[in-house]
């Protein structure tokens, strides 16, 4: 239940705005770590997705990263511009687009290899187990939200925010 006190701000008291601000706060982290890079942090995402997976179809890759085509061609448009994909059309059916690393996106994995180490430290996350836990926790938090809103009904049911849980 929210505190009546007017020095606490209602959404510090929210579970979802902890859960913005501190993905806010992760971002803005990966945006100053690999500024030096020209990199931002979907194009982390995409190289980290490519280093360890190898090459990927366009849709496998917005599908692991939740974007859709709209937020996604153009984010592989820059980074091919930049010389660190290259996209292919599929033999049998030329709408299927895969995505390779280049050369110097292969060379970067090394350059960047201190980045997740940073950011774990930045979390306070001391060891791999704090890093499983969190990951667990995040992972489960996600599953059952996506389970309410594929399962939510739709309607113009209205709840008094001020009486409503603080998550």
């Amino acid at each position: 239940m929210p505190t009546a006190d007017p020095a606490v701000r209602v959404t510090d008291q929210m579970v979802c705005f902890a859960l913005y601000s501190a993905s806010r706060a992760t971002s803005q982290a990966y945006r100053a770590l690999l500024e030096p890079w020209g990199l931002t942090y979907p194009q982390y995402l995409v190289l980290a997705t490519l280093w360890v997976e190898g090459p990927r179809t366009v849709r496998d890759l917005g599908e692991g990263m939740q974007l859709d085509s709209g937020t996604l061609s153009p984010l592989l448009a820059r980074m091919e511009a930049a010389g660190l994909v290259r996209r292919e059309r599929g033999g049998a059916d030329a709408r299927v687009v895969t995505v390779h690393p280049t050369d110097r996106a292969l060379e970067l994995r090394g350059e960047l290899r201190h980045i997740p180490a940073a950011i774990a430290a930045a979390m306070g996350l001391g060891s791999a187990a704090d890093v499983e836990a969190l990951l667990a926790s995040l992972h489960g938090v996600a599953a059952s939200l996506h389970a309410v809103a594929d399962t939510a009904p739709t309607g113009s049911g209205t709840t008094d925010p001020a009486s409503a849980p603080t998550a």
